[in-house]
């Protein structure tokens, strides 16, 4: 299982969040992983559109009156910070109640927190210890590193 965390969700795809076209916001989001620590980006002309953060009555009934967190810069990234349900809709008139509405859903899991200085270290590999049969030609190899060691240092009168 390969999960990822902190992933990048640019909402809508390529389309971005609006109403023109034949978005489905609802199958975007269903066929999309979410985990805490995940970015949501919403990118739109911000003349036209806004993302407003609202609780799950106010998504069913598209009522913006009392939103949690309203953005509007046109490329607003939210970061996913609890599991459960994270509501949000257009509040230009009409919008919302045309589709434009997402329910990112995060569902409950094994909790793995990314570390804040990036991946763990790799845990130590174990190296088997050579073979009686290829002793004989690691003192050879080491002999040969000896060698050109005494070599280099009787060229630079060290010797």
């Amino acid at each position: 299982m390969n999960l990822q965390y902190g992933a990048v969700h640019t909402v809508g795809d390529t389309a971005g969040w609006t109403i023109i076209g034949t978005v489905d916001y609802k199958n975007w989001a269903v066929t999309k992983t979410f985990h805490v620590g995940d970015t949501i980006v919403f990118n739109y002309k911000r003349e036209l559109h806004n993302v407003i953060r609202v609780t799950h009555a106010e998504y069913k009934s598209c009522n913006v009156s009392s939103p949690i967190s309203t953005h509007n810069s046109g490329n607003d990234s939210i970061t996913i910070d609890t599991v459960g349900h994270h509501f949000f809709v257009c509040g230009m008139p009409g919008h919302c109640e045309a589709g434009q509405k997402v329910d990112i859903n995060v569902p409950r899991g094994p909790s793995v927190v990314p570390s804040p200085l990036g991946s763990p270290p790799p845990s130590p590999v174990a190296i088997p210890a050579p073979s009686p049969s290829s002793a004989p030609s690691m003192a050879f190899q080491n002999l040969g590193w000896i060698v050109l060691l005494l070599q280099l240092l009787h060229v630079f009168g060290l010797a």
